[in-house]
């Protein structure tokens, strides 16, 4: 049934590298922003909107990207949004202003919404049963370590060769995947071809958009500002408006009553619970290493390797551990497994020795691991081959919103308990310093710069920060146990529903 795919291992290798440059894309920008500020005078605001104009387009596109693949072919959808991301970076790397870059990264989270939906709905259909478990294994653990990659890459290249080159990385990747897509990758589609759900597809992708805009900027506005309220409530509208559309239509963009299975329903759930948690506690680590420790970007990523290492291994031999304890078993193990390690990042300060730091990493990364893989498969298994792109666009979905509101939620604990400490101390200082110290530990070491008695400024902020970071870990840890009990309860404890096994058309 298979072997006309027999080159399906090679597929996968475009298909992974595709994926981690389009994971790369969230993380890789973060330690340019620094030499954006000096070279392009970009302001707070501006160089956030440099970082969050790529998720929120790429999440509001994900559903009606994925429904673009099974419409209209996959293999097309992966090279179309090569091609935009290639062009978006080549655009980037000729900024001038940074409007340039933003209108880049937003252009970049067209590309990549639909390349990331295409790369595990072509896996799912050019795999057989028995292997796929494997190669989403491979997917899932590149897609979870493809974050940690993004610092060690572009720390490198800012210290050598400026920030442009973090974009001249994209353009050559971008360029080696798709000439390898077009030689090595098959091309597969929905058989019935029904026509696109136009008004499901426009109201997902406004009300995706506004919940991950309020998402991004309720720290900054607060969450039950007008501004915050207004956005949510769209979002609801909107979301809500999507789910009575689709439950009326024939042939709906996403049928909803995929989330009626517990299978489905429980994998999204760990799915988002884990990145949630897990990016909220990486937005939080990077700090800690480059800021409280003193590491450059590109030092402080080698330091993060033990999660995405860890990650990687376990993820792909993940199909054994499920066959022997079960998915249930395994995505909840993980999920606690994430949460000790979390527990044991809480413990850390300034001078604790690195192999504490190491060891709790890794313990998040094996955690990591078990989970992704597992629910990546049961999500998959749930669906029949042809809607495999509006089943991994729901995969991708889910891994967006917790990423966000993780980042959003842990940053929101360790700013307001940073604050709360610094409020003392940063009352003597002038207006204008004193916003900065109390914005965060980054901007308090610049203030401690210039003053003749920074050392003091610089322990009481290291300090403060580290309260802050604790207590934002266990915030992180506590998701993780709520999320882990909900998943046990809902998670069937027998595999009972699989992909049908039917072969691509």
């Amino acid at each position: 049934m298979y072997a006309t795919f027999e080159r399906r291992w090679w597929t996968l290798a475009v298909l992974c590298l595709s994926l981690v440059l389009i994971v790369l894309g969230n993380t890789v920008l973060n330690v340019a922003l620094p030499t954006l500020t000096r070279e392009l005078d970009a302001t707070d605001t501006e160089l956030q909107w440099m970082v969050d104009a790529y998720s929120l387009v790429f999440a509001g596109l994900l559903l009606t990207a994925g429904a673009l693949g099974d419409r209209f072919g996959r293999k097309g959808a992966l090279s179309t949004g090569l091609v935009i991301f290639v062009l978006a970076s080549i655009g980037a790397t000729r900024a001038t202003e940074p409007i340039h870059i933003i209108a880049a990264r937003a252009l970049m989270g067209v590309g990549a919404a639909a390349v990331m939906p295409a790369t595990l709905s072509i896996l799912t259909n050019v795999f057989p049963p028995a292997e796929r478990p494997k190669a989403i294994g491979i997917w899932a653990g590149l897609a979870g370590a493809g974050g940690a990659i993004g610092p060690i890459a572009g720390g490198y290249l800012v210290e050598h060769s400026g920030w442009s080159a973090v974009f001249y990385l994209n353009v050559v990747v971008g360029l080696v995947a798709l000439v390898a897509g077009a030689l090595l990758v098959p091309t597969s589609k929905d058989p019935d071809g029904h026509a696109l759900d136009l008004v499901g597809a426009l109201l997902s992708i406004v009300g995706l958009t506004a919940l991950i805009y309020g998402v991004i900027e309720g720290p900054n506005h607060g969450w039950l500002s007008v501004e915050s309220l207004a956005t949510f409530g769209a979002a609801a509208v909107f979301l809500g408006g999507f789910g009575y559309w689709e439950s009326t239509q024939k042939n709906p963009m996403l049928d909803l009553a995929l989330f009626k299975n517990p299978r489905f329903s429980a994998a999204s759930m760990a799915i988002m619970f884990q990145f949630m948690s897990m990016m909220g506690m990486f937005f939080v680590l990077t700090q800690y290493l480059q800021f409280a420790r003193g590491y450059s970007a590109f030092s402080a990523g080698l330091h993060s390797l033990p999660m995405p290492i860890a990650m990687m291994i376990f993820a792909s031999n993940s199909p054994s551990i499920v066959a022997r304890i079960g998915p249930r078993t395994t995505v909840t193990t993980g999920m606690l497994l994430t949460a000790l390690g979390a527990v044991g990042l809480s413990f850390v300060g300034v001078d604790t020795t690195y192999a504490v730091v190491g060891v709790s990493l890794f313990i998040m990364g094996v955690g990591g691991g078990m989970v992704m893989p597992s629910s990546t498969t049961s999500i998959m298994s749930t669906l029949p081959l042809a809607k495999a792109g509006v089943g991994s666009a729901v995969n991708d979905t889910t891994r967006e919103i917790g990423a966000a509101l993780g980042v959003a939620v842990l940053g929101s604990v360790l700013t307001s308990r940073y604050a709360s400490s610094m409020h003392d101390v940063a009352a003597s200082l002038p207006e204008q310093a004193r916003e900065m110290v109390l914005a965060g530990l980054g901007r308090a070491l610049i203030v401690a710069e210039r003053l003749p008695n920074g050392a003091a400024l610089v322990h009481e902020a290291k300090t403060s920060f580290i309260g802050g970071m604790q207590v934002a870990l266990w915030v992180a840890a506590g998701l993780l146990i709520i999320g882990a009990v909900a998943v046990n309860r809902t998670f069937p404890a027998v595999d009972d529903d699989v992909a049908d096994g039917t072969p691509m058309h």
